[in-house]
């Protein structure tokens, strides 16, 4: 079940990406293109639909959820504990996690010397508005 949502997921992307009449590029080689203290984001597609970006956390995310989108996160590399809902887990690279409307997500913390790497997927289209931080 776990394959068929991972090709799930990378099927739409590629095809997201297609569709927008982008390159196709591997995304093990994207880097990010600055100096960054803790989180760096880079959107790599948009459309009505849906907003793609690479997200590098050298620490931590704060807690916070999303009101009118879902988010599809894929560990491209590196490891972190996560807080989904009520859950604390353990994230490493090739897992997938889906995030509901209204859930409560954060990256508590980063483990090892390499940020933690991640395709982040939202549905509609994200501007950044539909953050709201829980303190």
């Amino acid at each position: 079940m776990i394959k068929y949502l991972i090709t799930t997921f990378v099927f739409w992307f590629v095809f997201t990406l297609y569709c927008n009449g982008q390159n196709i590029t591997s995304l093990e080689k994207i880097e990010p293109n600055t100096v960054y203290e803790n989180v760096h984001v880079k959107p790599i597609a948009s459309n009505e639909q849906v907003t793609s970006f690479i997200i590098w956390v050298k620490t931590s995310v704060r807690k916070h959820k999303h009101i009118h989108h879902t988010e599809s996160v894929y560990i491209l590399d590196g490891k972190a504990e996560m807080l989904l809902g009520e859950q604390t887990l353990n994230i490493q690279k090739g897992d997938y996690i889906f995030i509901p409307k209204g859930t409560p997500h954060a990256v508590i913390k980063v483990m090892g010397n390499k940020p933690l790497k991640v395709l982040s997927v939202q549905s509609p289209k994200f501007t950044g508005e539909d953050r709201i931080f829980i303190e």
